[in-house]
């Protein structure tokens, strides 16, 4: 018999869990799952139950019964939004991206030096993320430092799991939102540094270069090299938009594509998490896929900004590894749910004009929004599924919570349950949301 402390943070649940694995994008089970100290410590079928009480010195009364309606899944992993742009959220959805950024996103994001306006923004998208089940969250904050921290510590105050950029950017950009050089190389370093010391292990800095065309070469490689001092992930946008890419090949015309510019100063890297990839070369995927950097897909933003499709099937053919994002305020959901829903959509709109393509299945868009952006973190060792020895960041779903607008019916089988979930879903549905064991919802 294991000796367990049932005083400690232990929990049981006996129903339905779906995940993903190697083999299936979903995986669904009947099954008992255990979880001590944030850990999942057993995962059996439900006829091992007498041997796991035995085993583990549990009764029914330490167990949560799952009633039909409901089932557990990994917690849902956002791995691009933009923390300071959520006040505007669904405004300004008329423009394309280099005159939203200039007339629109550096204005707004130059507000961020007021820090009570700072935490009232950061307090409301944090927990709006998690009450929308995102459980890790991959920001960029503004370019300032003290901004920055407050968002770690709001983070830390609601329990969530992160990665938090404090955006670098010196050059092509208006004067009132703009760094000097030494002065981004500086701040970006002593960010890094006040993060970590944290030694929380939900919170961790990521080098957060805004795009290559708003960084000089110096800052560029000085990201690069901070990126392998202290061992951290980094994340920018490529190839989002036409003029964009235009522009990044104008300011470094040495560099063939794109995608070689970030790699010229070591900025990719096997945890880089590259926003939108609509606009690659195949040498720019092959280099994306050699470096194992990651793409964040950001269907929303792609096309409220009329920015174009990405094709996600291309990436996956091609070895790529993928994950999803709100990309909030570019779009204007901060759910992912929203994301698998519009991956999905982008796909079916792709295949319309290319006969025999493979649309994306929901499965697939589900491991995406779960274990695709922790691969790409380099987290997938413990996140991303509800296997034994991974943490419980997991949400509790129930479908008969606003079931007309599921259109949820007790007949319905499992597989249809969860189909409806994922595609009417909110979250209303979204009973509890756990992050390392902890209920944060």
């Amino acid at each position: 018999m294991h000796n367990m402390d049932l005083n400690s943070t232990f929990q049981v649940y006996s129903g339905t869990v779906i995940d993903t694995t190697e083999e299936l994008p979903l995986n669904i089970q009947e099954c008992v799952l255990g979880v001590q100290e944030g850990q999942i410590i057993f995962r059996e079928n439900v006829d091992k139950i007498d041997d796991l009480k035995s085993n583990f010195g549990f009764t029914n009364d330490d167990i949560i019964f799952l009633t039909h309606e409901q089932f557990l899944m990994p917690g849902l992993v956002d791995i691009h939004l933009h923390a300071p742009q959520y006040h505007f959220s669904g405004t300004n959805m008329s423009k394309e991206l280099l005159p939203w950024l200039e007339f629109c996103t550096f204005p707004a994001e130059s507000k961020f030096t007021d820090l009570k306006f700072a935490n009232d923004v950061f307090s409301r998208v944090v927990r709006d993320t998690l009450n929308n089940g995102t459980t890790t969250a991959v920001y960029f904050s503004s370019l300032h430092i003290d901004a920055s921290l407050l968002l770690s510590d709001v983070v830390e105050k609601y329990g969530q799991r992160a990665y938090i950029g404090k955006v670098s950017m010196d050059s092509n950009s208006p004067e009132f939102y703009k760094e000097i050089t030494q002065e981004a190389m500086q701040d970006a370093e002593i960010f890094i540094v006040k993060l970590q010391n944290k030694q929380n292990e939900l919170i961790n800095p990521i080098v957060t270069p805004r795009f290559a065309p708003v960084c000089t070469s110096q800052l560029l490689q000085f990201l690069g090299s901070l990126a392998k001092t202290y061992d951290t992930p980094v994340q920018s946008h490529l190839a989002e938009n036409k003029d964009e890419c235009d522009l990044a090949k104008t300011i470094f015309p040495d560099c063939n594509s794109y995608a070689e510019i970030y790699d010229k100063f070591n900025l990719l890297t096997p945890t880089t998490v590259m926003a939108h990839g609509i606009y690659l070369s195949n040498s720019d995927i092959e280099l994306l896929r050699t470096r194992g950097s990651g793409i964040a897909h950001c269907p929303n933003s792609n096309i409220s900004l009329k920015s174009g499709l990405c094709d996600v099937r291309k990436l996956f053919m091609s070895k790529v590894k993928l994950g999803l994002g709100t990309d909030v305020a570019g779009g204007y959901s901060t759910s992912i749910l929203d994301s698998i829903r519009q991956a999905i959509l982008t796909s079916k709109i792709i295949s319309m004009s290319h006969p025999n393509y493979q649309v994306l299945t929901y499965q697939e868009a589900f491991r995406m929004a779960t274990l695709g952006g922790c691969e790409i973190l380099g987290i997938s060792d413990k996140l991303g599924t509800l296997q034994i020895g991974k943490q419980f960041d997991a949400l509790l779903v129930d479908v008969s919570v606003n079931s007309n607008a599921l259109k949820y019916f007790p007949h319905d089988v499992i597989e249809d349950t969860i189909e409806k979930f994922f595609h009417h879903g909110d979250d209303r549905n979204i009973q509890k949301v756990y992050v390392n064991g902890k209920q944060v919802k």
